[in-house]
Parts: C-alpha cells; structure tokens; sequence
C-alpha cells in the first residue's frame, strides 16, 4: 500500500555520508570480534577444531541473513533492513560477550555469533542496495569508496582488538560497549538513508512499457545473476585467500619470520583500500567492464609474481598489484547487481551470497590443498578463480540509468551532444536524475514520496 510521507526525504549528500557511516561500522563490528578470538580460545580452552567451529557458527548465521535479506529489502526498504541489522549485531555481539566472560559454554557462544552472523548478511545486502542508489542519486561512481569505508573500519576494529587484548580488558565489557555504540550510531545512520525505490518508476519507463518483478527463483536463473556472481566469487576469493594465508604464505613460501609476514599482509591491505579510493573515477570515466579487465590482469600478474618469483623485493610488488587489482571486483559486482531497482534487493543478495561462498569454502580448500603442495602452489586455485572473473566481466555492464549515466560523461569529455531522443531516432533518454532539492521536497518533482 503507498502512503504519503510527511517525512522529509535527506539530501543526496546526507544520504550517502550516512551509507558511509554504515559501512564503516559494519567493518568495525566484525573486526570486534575477529580482534578477541585469542581471548575467546583461552577462555574456551578450545583447540584450533573447535574454534573453527565456533566460528563456523557466524557463518551459517551470515548465510541465513543473505538468505532472508532480499525479501526483508524488498518487502520493508533498505532503511528498515539495516536497523533490524544493527539491532542483531549489538544482540549476538553482546550476548557472546557474557557468553565468553562468564563461561556459559560453546553453545550459548554459538548462539550469540548466529544473532550477530544473521545480521552481519542483511547489513551487507541492505546498505549495499541503498548504496547503489545512492550513487545513482549521486550521479558517479562510490560504491569503491563505501567498501574503503568497510577496510577502514575493520583496519580500527583489529587495532582496538588488539589493545583490549593488550590491555586485558574483559570481553563482555569490549563487546557490550561496541554492539551498543554501533547500534545506535547505525539506527542514527540509517534514519538518513534515501528511499531507493523512488527509482522504479523511473526504470520502468524507461526500459519497458510494463514494470515487470522478478521473484527470487527468478533472479537465480537470469545468467546475468550468475555471471555477476563469478566476478564477485573470484574477486571475494582473492581478497579472502589474502587475509587468512598471506602471511603464511610470506613465511612458509618465502622464509620471512612472522613479524615481516604479517607486515606484508598490511601492505596487501593498504594497496586494498587505495585502489577502492582511487578506482571510482577510473570507473567514472571508462565504465565497470574496462575497469574489471585490468583489474583482473593486474591482480593475476601480480599474484603470478608472488607465485613464481622467488625474490622477495618482487614478490613485495607482486602482493601491490594482487591488492590493486582485488580492491574493485566485489564493490562493482553490487552496483552491476543493483542497476535495475526492481530486483535490486533479491539480485544483490543472490550475488552476495554467491560471493560469500569464497569466504566460507576458500581457506579450507587452500588450507588442504597447502598441506600437499605448499601455500603457494595453492594459491593458483585463486588465480583460475580470478581470470574466470575477468572472462566473466561483461556482465557487469552498465544497464538503464547507469549506461546513460556513462554515455553522458563520455558525451561531456569529448564535447558531443548525449544520444537524441527516441523521436529522433536514436536512443531513448531517461529522466534528469533527481538532485538534492527534489530529494528534500517531493513536490518539486511533481510527486510524492512513498515509504514501502
């Protein structure tokens, strides 16, 4: 049913300043509790087994948020899915903490990081369907920049992990404080995100005669979904391998001692987060699909380079370029998911999903693998897993919306008129995208806004 809002709708900028906040507490959130597992262990007294299946439970609660994140998108907007989100991650967080600090055992910790898994998947999908609108709002290309937010906040969370573990300060303290904080920061946040589906109508005038809506099923089965979902696996896949076996790899595959191991890692980590920052205005001006190509390039050379150059200098460099051209596959598999807002929610949760079967099947795979033939020799899984990526990359094409919004900026650069009207024969354009002054008042569009 469509209602009159009284609210008054953000402002682009506010808009996506609060994506931003969402994103970086996201990232802040997960690495709260990624920093304590050497004191959840101790606690446990658990061996490397049964941590890992204790954290296997924050991935089937992950799986079942992904699961569930479309429809609850679809059904009540991006808004409302990552309150509810936030909501969860402050619960499990939280009751894992008293879980870990006053010893009520495995089970009650695996209940607790299930609540904040579950909404660790519907923050994910929900603040990236409201940040590929925000974009389109924006008028170009940040999502690379949303997913730097989430590096910065992970890269603060392991810091302020590993001063409370430094610092002995308890769990349950570490994490009540956190899940509260980002609770209610992320509520705040939230309450500034725009209304994506104001871009429905838009779409479907433009594409279409008759706004048609895919079900769940449905969007499986379109190849387009499932293309986008390998350049999303295997850009997850390389950035995954990186963070669990990277510095492994250094140490066992190149004889550096731990400490220049896990410095490696952040090298890795630090050529992630520039390439995100620097990536939006190559996107902006080539488009997602030359942008992807080299990205895939870049990161198989340099990963070739790690691989097979047994001097150390080089396989320094070869980790940039791996970092470099990792940082921009997943971030531009959720715009390309989310071009058509009709199926945004349920497209960008299907891909997501496919996205984090890397992060789930990726470090055991590898791990057995390098029992057999060393890590190195592993890690070549990740390269087949990356060219597929950039074979796959056409499907990232832009669509609707985005394509014009690529034609006009080529259009501008090189001082020919857009494409003519549909009356002129040439391709139909769509509508002005809307700017901050139509966002805050409906009526200036001729409009009202509507709250799903």
């Amino acid at each position: 049913m469509t209602t009159t809002s009284t609210r008054s709708a953000p402002t682009t900028r506010a808009w996506i300043t609060a994506v931003f906040v969402a994103f970086t507490l996201s990232g802040l959130a997960i690495a709260t509790w990624l920093g304590r597992i050497p004191s959840v262990r101790d606690s446990l007294g658990a061996t490397t087994f049964e941590m890992g299946l204790l954290v296997l439970g924050m991935a089937v609660g992950s799986i079942g948020g992904l699961t569930f994140a479309g429809h609850i998108v679809a059904k009540v907007g991006a808004r409302r899915g990552v309150q509810v989100a936030s909501v969860c991650l402050a619960v499990g967080l939280v009751f894992a903490g008293f879980a870990v600090t006053y010893g009520w055992g495995f089970a009650a910790i695996w209940v607790g990081l299930i609540a904040f898994g579950f909404g660790n998947g519907l923050v994910d999908v929900s603040m990236n369907v409201s940040g590929a609108a925000a974009e389109k709002a924006g008028g170009r290309t940040i999502m690379p920049l949303f997913h730097a937010a989430f590096s910065v906040g992970t890269l603060a969370g392991a810091g302020l992990g590993a001063l409370t573990e430094a610092l002995e300060v308890p769990v349950v303290l570490h994490f009540a404080v956190l899940g509260v904080v980002v609770c209610l920061v992320m509520l705040a946040a939230a309450s500034r995100f725009g209304d994506e589906h104001r871009y429905e109508e838009h779409e479907s005038t433009a594409t279409s005669p008759t706004p048609v809506r895919l079900t769940r099923w449905q969007v499986w089965a379109q190849p387009s979904t499932l293309l986008i979902g390998v350049i999303v696996l295997g850009m997850a896949l390389a950035e995954g391998s990186a963070n669990d076996w990277l510095p492994l790899a250094m140490i066992d595959g190149h004889g550096l001692d731990n400490a220049a191991g896990s410095a490696v890692l952040t090298v890795f980590l630090a050529a992630m987060t520039a390439g995100r920052i620097a990536g939006s205005p190559l996107i902006d001006r080539f488009g997602r699909v030359p942008v992807l190509r080299v990205s895939a390039a870049v990161a198989v050379v340099g990963l070739g380079l790690l691989i097979f150059v047994d001097v150390i200098p080089i396989a320094i460099v070869g980790v940039v370029l791996w970092g470099l051209g990792a940082s921009l596959g997943f971030p531009m598999g959720m715009s390309a998911a989310a071009d058509d807002p009709r199926s945004a929610a349920l497209k960008v949760s299907a891909v997501a999903t496919i996205g984090y079967v890397a992060f789930l099947a990726g470090p055991p795979l590898i791990g057995f693998l390098g029992e057999h033939i060393g890590l190195l020799g592993a890690l070549l899984v990740v390269f087949v897993f990356i060219i597929a990526a950039g074979l796959a990359s056409g499907a990232a094409r832009e669509t609707g919306a985005a394509a014009e919004t690529l034609r006009r900026r080529r259009a501008e650069r090189t001082g020919h008129a857009p494409g003519r009207d549909a009356a002129d024969g040439g391709e139909p354009r769509l509508p002005a995208e809307p700017t901050d002054d139509t966002m805050a008042d409906p009526a200036a569009s001729g409009g009202t806004r509507t709250d799903r």
